[in-house]
């Protein structure tokens, strides 16, 4: 009997049982990521299941890749519209991601 690796909920992709979407993995896999790494950045996810992801992405490579630019255009979208961040908590923002930068190199 075949495992299911990926689940849709709401018209998105996301491994199954978790709140990891496949366009995470995706993103990763395109960026020359070996399964392994994805695994050790996705740290709930055991290899098995990175791999039935892949291997779903490559069985379904054209859909997914609409998809996936179906995607982008609703984040362009979402950014055009949005309001920009008061200035105060944009640099309270980038002063915390500063920190945790700086902290995860020691």
């Amino acid at each position: 009997m075949a495992k299911e690796y990926i689940e849709q909920r709401e018209g998105n992709y996301y491994v199954a049982g978790t709140r990891i979407s496949l366009d995470s993995i995706v993103h990763a896999f395109r960026r020359g990521e070996s399964p392994e790494t994805i695994c050790q950045n996705f740290e709930l996810l055991r290899l098995e299941e990175v791999y039935g992801a892949i291997a779903y992405y490559l069985a379904n490579q054209a859909e997914f890749d609409a998809y996936l630019i179906r995607q982008g255009v609703k984040w362009a979208e979402g950014r055009c519209g949005a309001e920009p961040l008061p200035a105060d908590l944009r640099d309270r923002l980038m002063h915390a991601r500063e920190e945790m930068h700086t902290t995860r190199r020691l």
